[in-house]
């Protein structure tokens, strides 16, 4: 072998090694990547921080921080965190989560010493890969007695998308035990955010005189007509360090009372609620309850897309056509 030939050789040894070290730079911390701590699920994409699932230390099990497209947090830090101009109203507005405020006569949706707990039981399956990552989980709903008043399994799966927006489908299934089980007619619940403070509809104390957020649904109720009426889903957006995001809820068109009602208020809580009919509609306390039999159990699916622009720049209406024709994108 000449020498110019065996150096030649080394040579293409050498950026052969070389090659494989850079596609594997590339590939770290591409797609979704689902991590265990001691208390929470650290969730990123794309080598970066999305959400942490909260599953020990608070009364219920929580998402936050929620970051949004362009790295910016679309839901409030307080109470996990206190930060300068932010209200620190409603302690049990954990950024992201599903609770119920009676569910067979106990409160899960607020955070009091006659209040219940959301305890997380186990992980059922934990996985992440190049497009999406999902956690599976089993959770009991403890009475302030210590009785167990319920029990459900809940799905969160998060899609790898462009950077100008993230994408979220969430499952409930709530299991009734050996005696039937009523999820209660009132206004507080289910599934929830407390927004960022800049995207409120009625700014905060900290913000009077700045530009305010809009909430838009479906059925064309818009700000302050859209508290308690129905509709398949909800947009909820405004400014964020000076970029319009936006927050839409879908109500999944196979859930119980489809389309649901929206408990949204002025100051930034966003829920979907298919259970507050004597709030809502002023109707008998009771119309709203729903009954899951002895050892049966309800289902609820929802999709959160969070968006740049608003409702008609992030095609809010399109995209929920694509979610219930159920492809993932």
């Amino acid at each position: 072998m000449s020498i110019p030939s065996f150096r030649s050789k080394v040579a293409l040894s050498v950026c052969f090694v070389v090659y494989l070290a850079f596609c594997s730079t590339i590939a770290i911390g591409e797609g979704v990547v689902i991590t265990e701590e001691q208390d929470h699920l650290r969730v990123e994409i794309d080598g970066k921080l999305f959400t942490n699932y909260h599953f020990k230390g608070a009364p219920h099990v929580y998402f936050y921080p929620v970051v949004g497209p362009g790295d910016l947090a679309v839901t409030r830090s307080f109470p996990m965190k206190a930060v300068e101009g932010e209200a620190q109203d409603h302690k049990h507005h954990r950024s992201l989560w599903y609770s119920h405020g009676d569910v067979n006569g106990v409160d899960f949706w607020a955070e009091s010493p006659k209040s219940g707990s959301i305890v997380h039981d186990r992980f059922i399956e934990i996985r992440s890969d190049a497009d999406s990552g999902e956690i599976r989980s089993a959770n009991n709903w403890v009475a302030p007695d210590g009785t167990i008043v319920c029990t459900d399994e809940r799905t969160f799966r998060v899609y790898r998308r462009p950077s100008n927006e993230r994408l979220i489908d969430f499952e409930v299934t709530i299991f009734a035990g050996d005696e039937p089980l009523v999820l209660g007619d009132t206004k507080e619940g289910s599934m929830a955010l407390r927004l960022s403070e800049t995207m409120r509809l009625k700014p905060n104390e900290f913000n009077v005189g700045k530009p305010v957020g809009t909430i838009v649904q479906s059925s064309g109720h818009r700000n302050n007509d859209t508290w308690g009426k129905r509709a398949a889903w909800c947009d909820y957006y405004g400014l964020v360090e000076g970029k319009t995001l936006g927050v839409a809820i879908f109500d999944h068109p196979g859930n119980p009372r489809h389309p649901t009602w929206w408990h949204v208020r002025d100051y930034g809580l966003f829920a979907a609620n298919p259970f507050g009919l004597h709030h809502f509609e002023k109707k008998p306390e009771g119309t709203g309850n729903l009954t899951v039999p002895a050892g049966q159990s309800v289902t609820f699916r929802y999709r959160i897309y969070m968006h740049e622009g608003d409702e008609l720049q992030a095609d809010v209406a399109g995209r929920y056509e694509v979610y219930v024709s159920g492809v993932a994108q």
